[in-house]
């Protein structure tokens, strides 16, 4: 296949030896590109993958000058294989690891009580952020924001009580053979970091540079003074701030490109993608492919449910299953499953040790935070699908999950749907517009608040997932919104 002007374009730049940044949009062939640049040098490279099969897929694509790893892999042969004994150690409760942390005390915070469990949990929790981090020490920016502990004061009392067992936990994890807290990949990789290595390689390829971890980010751009650095991403597809990952794409220094053009659909989805893109304020507008026919309207069997969250998920699960279909939920029901079991502990009297619920007492309390406090309002249809069905239908639910290669319909959130494509794909109902502003239009309708960037992303990668068909379905309000209007 012949490359496009914007794939040589990408090729000429990377021989002049030239720090490159790649902006390739949904379906726009970044890894056949990044396999053009390779094959097109004798020079020794090396490229970091966002997960291991992304990994094993390239190396089968790569030539063999160019080895084709995660960071953690990296860092294992580096330093995480001195911590053998210890990896892969039996799974123990957070609290007994919190008692020989020294947590047997429970805290008082504002008009909340935080049990040893439930700091032994923040502790760990504590400990996962810094890893994530590209901090040299913990510190209490690393404690993560419980609900009901939202106001400044409270997370500053927080963080004083667990940044000292957050400490200790961290020099627990330095010894090899032996310690109290449970060693994972994420600590050998901060280990590795923290010693500033130096990765032997003339280039250096990071895919899915739009999601990529501050502590990989440090690995990476500490390579700059011996190594070419080529990072591709699309930072439209930014989406998971909310666990530490960063765009990194918008602030590095190098020569910037784009790849366009779209393979994977047509002319009109890519107008439908271009509305997002330009409200989330992308650099870049996709073309679509004129010879594959995509279209958009109602889809009755879809291939794939996108959903905006897991209790959106749940809902379409149970829905599908009372229709008669076989539904296979992409990555797994366990995180479903953990929610309906943590409901259940709170209805029946118990707390639980959820991370999301573990500070409410009971399920009343979860209901009235979720009804009257601005900050538990996303809570609202966890407490809503409880009431309806109960958690013991919802479990019923997720035990009848087939897999995914065995179902009929997929149903995925958006997160889980980032990097996969299917035929015909319908966006379910919790995809909810911005609520209404105290202005008004000059009919006298009220207008709607400005649409945030993050949801915009998040909307562009839940379009981009079909070949075929899509169903925008519960984000058609964009083609009333002020800013959904084309350009």
């Amino acid at each position: 296949m012949k490359p496009t002007d914007e794939q040589s374009a990408a090729a000429d730049a990377f021989q002049s030896g030239d720090h490159l940044v790649l902006q390739a949009g949904a379906g726009t062939g970044k890894t056949t590109t990044l396999t053009l640049l390779a094959k097109a040098t004798k020079r020794r490279g090396r490229y970091l993958a966002y997960n291991r099969s992304i990994a094993q897929d390239a190396a089968t694509r790569f030539p063999t000058t160019v080895h084709c790893k995660t960071a953690h892999a990296l860092a294992y042969a580096a330093v995480g294989h001195r911590y053998t004994r210890r990896l892969g150690a039996p799974r123990r409760p957070a609290w007994r690891t919190g008692q020989h942390l020294g947590i047997t005390k429970p805290i008082r915070i504002g008009d909340r009580d935080l049990s040893p469990k439930t700091l032994s949990h923040t502790t760990l929790r504590t400990v996962t952020s810094f890893c994530h981090s590209a901090d040299p020490a913990i510190t209490r920016h690393h404690v993560p924001r419980l609900r009901g502990l939202e106001d400044p004061d409270h997370h500053t009392q927080l963080a004083q009580h667990v940044v000292p067992f957050a400490l200790r936990a961290w020099a627990d994890l330095q010894h090899p053979d032996d310690g109290a807290v449970r060693f994972d990949h994420d600590h050998y990789l901060k280990i590795w970091a923290l010693s500033q290595p130096k990765i032997d390689t003339d280039f250096l390829l990071l895919d899915e540079a739009q999601d990529t971890n501050p502590v990989v980010e440090q690995i990476f751009t500490s390579q700059r003074s011996h190594a070419q650095l080529v990072m591709v991403g699309d930072s439209a597809q930014a989406i998971y701030h909310w666990r530490g990952a960063k765009d990194v794409m918008t602030g590095f220094d190098g020569t910037r490109l784009a790849l366009s053009q779209s393979f994977r659909f047509g002319p009109h989805l890519a107008q439908e993608a271009n509305r997002w893109l330009r409200i989330a304020g992308a650099p870049i507008r996709l073309t679509g492919t004129d010879t594959v026919p995509t279209e958009l309207g109602t889809v009755s069997r879809p291939d794939a449910v996108l959903c905006r969250t897991n209790v959106g998920a749940m809902a379409e699960v149970m829905d599908l299953l009372a229709a008669g279909y076989r539904v296979g939920l992409v990555g797994g029901g366990e995180s479903l499953r953990a929610l309906a079991l943590a409901a259940r502990d709170l209805k029946e009297g118990r707390r639980t040790s959820h991370p999301e619920l573990v500070l409410f007492t009971s399920w009343g309390d979860l209901q009235d935070y979720a009804a009257h406090d601005p900050a538990g309002r996303d809570l609202q249809p966890l407490a809503d699908l409880v009431d309806v069905h109960g958690t013991d239908a919802i479990l019923t639910a997720v035990a009848q999950l087939a897999c995914e290669d065995q179902a009929e319909v997929a149903v995925s959130t958006a997160h889980k749907a980032k990097g996969r494509e299917w035929g015909c794909v319908r966006i379910a109902d919790d995809f909810t517009p911005p609520k209404d502003t105290d202005e008004h239009d000059d009919t006298g309708r009220p207008l709607p608040a400005p649409i945030d960037e993050g949801e915009a992303r998040l909307a562009y990668v839940a379009v981009t997932r079909t070949r075929r068909r899509l169903d925008i379905g519960g984000l058609a309000w964009i083609h009333e919104h002020p800013e959904g209007k084309p350009n």
